[in-house]
């Protein structure tokens, strides 16, 4: 009988693409919104309605850096942020 799936072997390699997701925006909406802008090429609207969307991507396929500097800034502006 085989012992546990096949996952294991991927989880242990070093993750080198990251999305950087928007769980909540949090009491400060505007501060999020103006950071959204500020990581992304989005217009106001857009990122407007990519926070009031939230969970959802801010930036997907980016470096670690870029990741968790994104992940701070948001996080600064009152929002809470995953990394996938």
């Amino acid at each position: 009988r085989p012992a546990g799936g096949g996952d294991g072997a991927d989880a242990a390699e070093e993750q080198d693409e990251f999305d950087v997701i928007l769980e909540a925006a949090g009491d400060k909406k505007i501060q999020v919104i103006k950071e959204v802008r500020a990581l992304t090429s989005l217009g106001l609207k857009e990122a407007k309605d990519l926070v009031d969307g939230a969970p959802k991507p801010v930036l997907e396929k980016v470096d670690k850096d870029a990741a968790e500097k994104a992940k701070e800034q948001l996080e600064g502006a009152g929002a809470t942020v995953t990394l996938k």
